[in-house]
């Protein structure tokens, strides 16, 4: 089989699977912590605005500071010098200011920030440290009632990756998290992390295993058809909670049925590839798979899950995949595309079989479908 067929394959359809690219696949986009923005920076300083913003003829809004002291990096100008800084919108009192280039003081970027910011600032560890132990010096931040502190927190576990956060188990604030995950207050993004979160502490530590299950059954045995940012980390959390089991659970629920409601399918379908990347220890790939092969009739899932199948190169759904040429794929060129490059892609001898007959019936839109995945046609030997 040609390997380099199934990346480009995944590379083409990317675009049907949607959201921003994270570390974390159930926390959205995150930015990017201040922590990372600290130590790419040549230099940070604490800086007090001295008059108003300004909004400049390039539509840039500016306002200026007199540096006070500097965070990290090298000083970039004298104490007390002045300098001219691009805001979001105007700041009173202190401000943290970002240095991009030491030889060009006027330009930079500031945020507000008071005297707890700059600490934390300050403080943050930095981002070639462990991940796992910066991790656990992040968790004491989270839903801190400070806004900017506590989206900052999240947004470093939004961005490590999933081993990470799972050797920072023990510093996760289980308890609060119980609260968190159901807490209507708090962004739902979150809330979906906490899910995640909450199936890492119940796989770590036993004796908290039941009380941090809890939330994620009940949230589980709610109606679900409506939309939900989050709760496809609620559906991860129980399978990194209860693996195979968990995985068992969810299927029992119907959530991989035709009947189940749109936005739940496509959840499933990422909670899957997440099983699939992160939990092949835990969930067997042929599972995973077998889960995946299930979404191929819903008409909002079936290229995704075709692409998916390829990547994994899992070909017993091939005769399935097939029939969506004529059923799905007559209205849906995305459809065709994925059954087209999953086909061309397939070694097996079912699958030529299938790529032939297809070809000999539709053989142009068949090959505008290859030409469109920009796959080359794998030609029988």
């Amino acid at each position: 089989m040609n390997s380099r067929v199934i990346v480009v394959l995944a590379a083409v359809m990317a675009s049907t699977i949607s959201g921003e690219a994270t570390a974390c696949p159930f926390c959205g986009a995150v930015g990017q912590p201040l922590a990372a923005r600290r130590d790419t920076a040549a230099a940070v300083a604490v800086g007090e605005a001295t008059a108003p913003a300004t909004l400049q003829p390039d539509g840039v809004m500016t306002q200026p500071f007199r540096l006070l002291q500097c965070l990290s990096g090298e000083r970039p100008l004298a104490p007390g010098e002045t300098v001219i800084a691009r805001v979001d919108t105007a700041i009173r009192g202190t401000a943290a200011v970002f240095f991009d280039r030491l030889d060009q003081p006027a330009g930079q970027m500031a945020i507000p920030a008071d005297e707890i910011q700059l600490g934390y600032l300050a403080a943050a560890p930095a981002i070639d440290q462990p991940a796992a132990a910066r991790l656990r010096w992040f968790a004491r931040w989270l839903e801190h009632p400070d806004p900017l502190l506590a989206e900052d927190a999240f947004a470093e576990f939004g961005a490590a990756a999933f081993e990470a956060v799972r050797d920072a188990a023990d510093a996760l604030p289980a308890a609060k998290m119980q609260r968190w995950v159901r807490d209507e207050g708090i962004p739902q993004q979150r809330r979906g992390f906490y899910g995640l979160a909450l199936g890492i502490v119940a796989a770590a530590d036993p004796e908290k295993r039941a009380a941090c299950r809890e939330p994620l059954l009940q949230i589980l045995s709610e109606p679900a058809d409506d939309y939900r940012a989050g709760f496809d980390g609620i559906l991860a959390g129980v399978l990194v909670a209860d693996g195979v089991a968990g995985l068992e659970q969810l299927i029992a629920l119907g959530l991989l049925e035709p009947a189940a409601p749109p936005v739940v399918k496509r959840q499933m379908l990422a909670v899957l590839r997440f099983a699939w990347e992160s939990l092949s220890e835990e969930i067997p790939r042929e599972r995973v798979a077998r889960g995946t092969a299930r979404l191929l009739t819903s008409p909002v899932t079936a290229a995704e899950a075709t692409v998916d199948l390829a990547r994994y190169r899992w070909w017993e759904a091939v005769d399935e995949v097939a029939a969506l040429w004529t059923t799905l794929g007559d209205d849906d060129p995305l459809v065709r595309r994925a059954v087209a490059g999953y086909l061309t892609a397939c070694p097996t001898p079912q699958g030529r079989v299938q790529r032939e007959t297809i070809r000999r019936g539709d053989a142009e839109r068949f090959d505008d479908a290859v030409e469109a995945s920009a796959l080359p046609l794998l030609r029988a030997p």
